[in-house]
């Protein structure tokens, strides 16, 4: 517990633990978690070479986990409450130790994704015990838009970061010393928590009592089951096949299921309330957008680089640092102006989306065979500090909803949506553009190609067709790009219109104290049935 008045401590440090160092060693401990998982995407074409898995099926496993880490969110207040931090981070450390030694030597799809979804679930739980207990200490006043700085500072660095370090034991020795390198990784903080951590409980406890388990499985299946069909969707020619059109039912029924339950049992995984809640689909909204604006960033930037520009994959992951450096000013650029001068959310989203917009009209204006590798820094780094911007706004905006558990929830659905589901969306809808069109474009870039014309240039057909394919690829990313620079453009002037004057004045985070009183009412009558029945 802390409060401004007081003196900043962390009581869970053993004594001979230099009161200065201890948040710099909880913040090394999420860097090192939020390193691991259970798949690491960076390495998936070295994967699928020596696996035999499809691409499909490492992006199904690395998605998993993303869905594993937002459903944390629907419970991670109690679980504070319930478990030691000591125990918690020894869990979780030997957990993610596990999934990496299985997820490293499978070549099973359902143990593959299983194992991703559990790492990605305790990956979460042990980035939440460590952000939480030096929240206080990075912000005094509990001021969520400034945490919320440092934890997309924390989150988009690692994922920078982790890719290339992965491509980098890739290309030194193998994608598997990756997975040792976080075990070796791990294992020293799990040692680290052992000798520093006493084994003393810093919250009052609170049994996991009326957490609605088969809700939260449910909603991941739900999950689960739109990225199956996103990622597959194409592979198995979407609903031509009986997998496509399974999972499909599997998630309309698994939703149905969900609401409906919703609708009367007493503590609900997520409550109906919350989804009625008008900021929960706005920021949802939001984030759909802006990842179907970013989607050329997961596929046409790979295409031009790989396919066209000839990179391999150390120059390609390369331009990771630019996308790094891009997070670090973004976030400084948000704590200035959002979460210390309380500019409006309004004008950050306008910011945001005009960074997107810059980053789609450059592709669009410059993009060609001759592309020098520099001409790339200024639109990575606009996509990169658009989205972070948009990232913390749209987090902090959840603040807003009633505390505890429609926070909590609202904050697991935002999650859930621009982790994974929003940017496999997004992704899926611009490369089934980019089929359709390509193919139009080459058919029409072809007509005049026949045995008659090529005998008189005196040229050997196949080379010809592979020219027309390339051109084509380039003048259909064109075209993309225009629609999604007009569509960010929309969303410019519809944010511009309408004004808002709401700023992140209130964003203040309750006490724990309030928050055990708010969980303890809860489960109140929960803890008397349990009574009764010791009683009976």
């Amino acid at each position: 517990m802390h409060a401004p008045n007081q003196k900043f401590e962390i009581p869970q440090f053993r004594s001979f633990v230099p009161e200065w160092l201890r948040p710099w060693i909880v913040i090394l401990f999420v860097i090192v978690v939020q390193f691991s998982g259970g798949v690491y995407l960076a390495a998936a074409s070295e994967m699928v070479g020596s696996t035999q898995l499809l691409n499909e099926d490492i992006m199904m496993a690395g998605y998993a986990s993303l869905v594993g880490m937002a459903l944390f969110f629907g419970m991670m207040f109690r679980v504070k409450f319930a478990v030691k931090p000591r125990t918690t981070l020894l869990l979780c450390g030997a957990v993610i130790v596990v999934a990496n030694l299985i997820s490293m030597s499978t070549k099973s799809v359902p143990v593959l994704v299983g194992v991703s979804f559990v790492a990605g679930f305790f990956r979460m739980w042990a980035t939440f015990e460590c952000n939480s207990t030096i929240q206080l200490w990075l912000t005094p006043k509990r001021d969520l838009s400034v945490f919320f700085c440092y934890v997309y500072l924390i989150v988009n660095s690692a994922i920078q970061l982790s890719g290339i370090a992965t491509i980098f034991f890739s290309v030194w020795a193998s994608w598997h010393f990756m997975h040792y390198f976080i075990v070796a990784a791990m294992l020293i903080v799990m040692l680290l928590v052992m000798l520093l951590y006493k084994d003393v409980r810093t919250m009052p406890h609170l049994p996991l009592y009326g957490i609605d388990w088969l809700g939260m499985a449910m909603w991941g299946i739900t999950a689960l089951s739109v990225l199956f069909i996103c990622i597959y969707g194409e592979y198995y020619d979407w609903w031509y096949a009986w997998q496509i059109r399974t999972a499909t039912l599997c998630a309309i029924v698994s939703l149905a299921l969900n609401l409906w339950r919703a609708s009367f049992i007493r503590h609900p995984y997520i409550m109906l309330d919350t989804l009625r809640q008008p900021i929960v689909p706005i920021t949802i909204a939001i984030m759909i957008i802006a990842d179907t604006l970013l989607a050329p960033s997961h596929i046409f930037e790979h295409a031009l680089m790989e396919g066209i520009l000839g990179y391999d994959a150390e120059n390609t992951i390369s331009l990771n640092w630019v996308a790094f450096f891009a997070t670090i000013v973004a976030v400084i650029f948000t704590w200035l102006t959002f979460a210390r001068r309380k500019w409006s959310y309004q004008r950050m989203f306008v910011i945001a989306f005009s960074a997107i917009a810059f980053y789609l009209a450059y592709f669009y204006f410059t993009i060609d065979y001759n592309l020098p590798k520099e001409s790339l820094y200024l639109p990575i780094f606009a996509r990169t500090f658009g989205y972070i911007i948009v990232a913390v706004a749209v987090l902090t905006s959840l603040t807003r909803l009633p505390f505890p558990f429609h926070f909590m929830q609202g904050v697991m659905m935002q999650n859930l949506f621009s982790a994974s589901l929003a940017g496999v969306i997004g992704t899926t809808i611009v490369a089934r553009l980019l089929k359709v069109v390509m193919a139009r474009n080459a058919m029409w870039l072809s007509e005049g190609i026949d045995s008659v014309a090529v005998s008189r240039l005196h040229a050997p057909l196949l080379p010809i067709y592979g020219e027309v394919q390339m051109q084509a690829l380039l003048e259909s990313m064109k075209e993309i790009y225009g629609w999604l620079l007009w569509l960010a453009i929309i969303a410019i002037i519809a944010l511009g219109v309408r004004y808002s004057g709401v700023r992140p004045k209130d964003v203040i985070h309750p006490t724990f104290k309030g928050i055990s009183l708010a969980v303890g009412i809860a489960i109140r009558p929960i803890r008397r049935l349990v009574r009764r029945k010791n009683a009976m």
